[in-house]
């Protein structure tokens, strides 16, 4: 079983599931309600940072660091998101 990484360490193409995300709560909140919160299947479009993440058909830039940190879990299988 695969554990828990930082966001910025997949590669192209790898699907996560988001354990947690870190950081001042306004940072956090914004984060929410673009859909990045615990439990999300996300997928890399770009990896590094800032990295471009897919999810509910949507494509999202983040930058990860000082001000905010997210955890994934990668998938075990390249399953669709």
């Amino acid at each position: 079983m695969v554990g828990f990484v930082p966001l910025g360490k997949l590669r192209r193409g790898q699907i996560a599931e988001i354990h947690r995300v870190h950081g001042q709560p306004e940072h956090v909140h914004r984060l929410e309600e673009l859909g990045i919160r615990a439990g999300t299947r996300i997928e890399v479009f770009r990896p590094g940072n800032p990295c471009i993440v897919r999810t509910a058909g949507n494509k999202l830039c983040l930058r990860t660091g000082d001000l905010v940190d997210i955890l994934v879990r990668p998938a075990a299988g390249d399953g669709a998101i």
